[in-house]
Formats: C-alpha cells, sequence, structure tokens
C-alpha cells in the first residue's frame, strides 16, 4: 500500500459525486482526499474492521466478500471504478460488515467519512443518490441470498457469468479472478466450478482459453440460471 496526500479533486478524471457535490455547496476544502494505492492481492479493508473513510476505486478491480465458518468466503460483488467502499457508516454501522481485496493493482480515493456526512445532511439531492445506491445494493445482496439458496449448482454458476458479463461489459472477456473465486462467487467448491465450466464448454454455450471467456448462447445461460 502506498499513500499519496496533499492531492487534488480537480485533478481526479472521475469527478465523483462527492466531490461534485461538495463543489456545488463550496465545501470542496473540506474533503482532504488522499490517493491509496494497493498491489493485486491487497486488502483494502477487512471485516470487522472500524469505518473511518469511504473510498472510491479509481483504477482496478477489487472483490467485496465475507467470510464465514471455516475460512469460507462468499464474494458478493466486484467492484470496479467509480463504486464505494464504506459508505455504510452513514446509516449507523461503525464497523465494515465486509472484506475488500484488490484482484489487480488498484488506485483508490479515500475521504474522511466525517466531511462526508455533513455533505449528506445538508444536501437533499446527494442524500437522495447515496439512498438509491444504497438500497440498490441491499435488493442486489437479497437476491444473491435467495439464488445461493434456492438455485442448484449450474444455476448459480451461469448467474455468475453472466454477472460478469455485466461487470466487466462485454461478452468475451478476461477473468479477474480465479476459479476458487468463481466458485466463492457462486457458493460453490473450486471442484464442481472446474466441472460446470467444463460441462458448459463441453455444450457449446460458452469457450474458454485460458482466464478468457466467451458466453456463446446468452440465452441458454439465461436459461439455466432461472431454472431453480
Amino acid at each position: 500500500m502506498r499513500i499519496e496526500k496533499n492531492v487534488k479533486c480537480e485533478d481526479c478524471p472521475l469527478k465523483c459525486d462527492i466531490y461534485l457535490t461538495s463543489r456545488e455547496m463550496g465545501m470542496e476544502s473540506m474533503l482532504n482526499p488522499a490517493y491509496v494505492y494497493y498491489k493485486k492481492f491487497e486488502t483494502i479493508c477487512r471485516q470487522g474492521g472500524k469505518i473511518d473513510n469511504s473510498t472510491v476505486i479509481l483504477k482496478g478491480n477489487a472483490k467485496m466478500f465475507v467470510s464465514g465458518h471455516c475460512s469460507r468466503n462468499i464474494i458478493l460483488n466486484i467492484l470496479i471504478p467509480s463504486n464505494y467502499i464504506g459508505l455504510v457508516s452513514l446509516y449507523g454501522l461503525p464497523d465494515y460488515p465486509y472484506s475488500v481485496a484488490a484482484l489487480e493493482d488498484c488506485h483508490t480515493c479515500q475521504i474522511n467519512n466525517d466531511a462526508i456526512e455533513q455533505i449528506y445532511q445538508k444536501n437533499e439531492h446527494f442524500m437522495k443518490l447515496l439512498n438509491h445506491s444504497f438500497g440498490h445494493s441491499v435488493s442486489n445482496i437479497i437476491d444473491k441470498l435467495i439464488s445461493l439458496n434456492q438455485k442448484h449448482i449450474r444455476g448459480r454458476v451461469a448467474e455468475s457469468l453472466l454477472y460478469l458479463s455485466k461487470v466487466y461489459d462485454s461478452e468475451c472477456f478476461k477473468l479477474t479472478i480465479t476459479r476458487r473465486e468463481l466458485g466463492e462467487l457462486s457458493a460453490i467448491s473450486e471442484e464442481n466450478t472446474v466441472r460446470v465450466l467444463t460441462d458448459f464448454k463441453n455444450e457449446n454455450i460458452i469457450n474458454i482459453d485460458g482466464r478468457e471467456i466467451e458466453l456463446v448462447d446468452i440465452e441458454a445461460l439465461s436459461r439455466i440460471s432461472l431454472n431453480c
């Protein structure tokens, strides 16, 4: 991890909602952001740790996951540039309910939550933006819980592949996660993940070349995903 302080939001190419709103309110000077760089596999935040800052992903991918019994993880989301980490503190959670680790070298911006809370309380539009984002995240987690509880193994893997296609914005993409992590995204073992991927390839539903995956038959994957 490397930290670079004394940075200016106006120099950032992303221009997140926090900065844009604070600028409209004349409060950008209180943000005092820091750029924090994480190498691949480094932990960005740890489940149970105290939340001091909100983090914005500027570059790279990261995985958000929860750890259960026997060190088994379930990946909730793949985070991409513009995604936030730690905003749950605005809703009364003092500690991280999840962990986040870099899947590749990640550039992040970290802003003290005290400043964000002041903007949140004083700007109704910003409040609605964050509330909408928070509600969307909760909805996604509920959908995932239903999926993990009710779908069979093939359906879970199909759903994960369709989800990754949306994350990477392509039907042909290079995985930034391992086969084991794909299993954690689907809440199944690595062995079962490899077996289902092999079945899908043999059925001409996907093509696999190393870490490159092409979704050949989206309709078939959708049917498998919906078939409980």
